[in-house]
């Protein structure tokens, strides 16, 4: 995981209630979107890429 997308997954779970897998799933959707939402929760629509991508059942992958 890049640097960036590191330090803007650990603010993005940082309340999360299950760090290990909302780290995780942060890394890959910034990976391929190269951007992370701001804040905690919401704000999606700064990062379309981020907001409409989706896990094999159809639901959001991003947290």
């Amino acid at each position: 995981m890049a640097g960036s997308c590191s330090s803007k997954c650990k603010t993005r779970c940082s309340k999360a209630g299950v760090k290990g897998r909302c780290l995780k799933n942060c890394g890959i959707c910034c990976n391929k979107c190269k951007c992370v939402p701001s804040g905690t929760y919401g704000n999606k629509h700064e990062c379309p890429c981020y907001r409409d991508f989706k896990n094999s059942k159809g639901k959001p992958k991003c947290p």
